[in-house]
């Protein structure tokens, strides 16, 4: 896609509690710049203008799925290892739209072979799949310049294609050997040790900081022509958005 420039900015958007996390990375200098932003948008309109713009959340929504979701999750799973349970299995665009769990779960099962519900997991973060969804269709500028990853993949990559030996939380807790494991990685692929040993910004939590940090990695990657989609090539939805987890 190109080399960087002086002023080339690439973002690692990943979801958190307070909204997104964005990584805004400028690799000719290493400056890094992280925040907490309320919508999706507001990522794209960033005084940085990222080139690519790397998002931990599903793009390209399915009008039928098969078993274990799209062809995207089924390509990663098994490069995880213990890590695979992480990649959440996508429905059908009508059940990411549906207004209640409930629904949710009658259009999944109505547009899904075997037929499967939506994981509560999945449910819970619907509202952002939709912000990019919605700003993606309605934009193909946009759409052409952000690309859904996985920060496990991310992390894969840059351990050589090797899954992770640990977790980065237990119990829904951070688990402290596993985040030194991901801070290391990022290190050794260029991220500025001020970025990797930050605090995390408040409405976000450490993992989200990390995983910013992978995504942002894999945006230079894409930026590189050095990243590769899982499937590959890419399937296209009905809106020709690519489902595809690149790393």
């Amino acid at each position: 896609m190109g080399g960087n420039s002086k002023s080339t900015w690439f973002v690692g958007a990943d979801g958190c509690k307070g909204g997104w996390l964005a990584a805004f990375v400028r690799p000719a200098d290493g400056e890094v710049r992280i925040r907490v932003v309320l919508r999706f948008g507001d990522v794209l309109a960033a005084p940085e203008a990222p080139a690519i713009i790397a998002v931990d959340i599903p793009i390209g929504l399915p009008a039928r799925t098969g078993y274990g979701g799209r062809a995207a999750e089924n390509a990663v799973r098994p490069l995880l290892g213990a890590r695979q349970s992480s990649v959440f299995s996508v429905p059908a665009r009508a059940a990411i739209y549906a207004g209640d769990y409930r629904d949710a779960c009658r259009l999944a099962l109505a547009t899904s072979d075997p037929p499967r519900k939506v994981s509560k997991q999945l449910f819970n973060i619907a509202p952002k799949i939709r912000e990019v969804d919605e700003a993606l269709r309605a934009d193909a500028h946009v759409a052409a310049r952000v690309f859904e990853v996985h920060p496990e993949l991310a992390f894969w990559r840059l351990n050589g294609g090797r899954a992770l030996s640990e977790p980065k939380k237990v119990k829904s807790r951070p688990y402290e050997p596993g985040l030194a494991l991901r801070r290391a990685l990022l290190i050794a692929a260029g991220c500025p040790v001020g970025a990797v040993n930050a605090p995390a910004p408040k409405g976000a939590g450490l993992d989200d900081l990390l995983d910013a940090l992978a995504c942002a990695a894999i945006a230079q990657r894409i930026h590189a022509g050095k990243a590769q989609p899982f499937p590959d090539p890419p399937e296209p939805d009905e809106y020709g958005l690519r489902m595809a987890i690149w790393a």
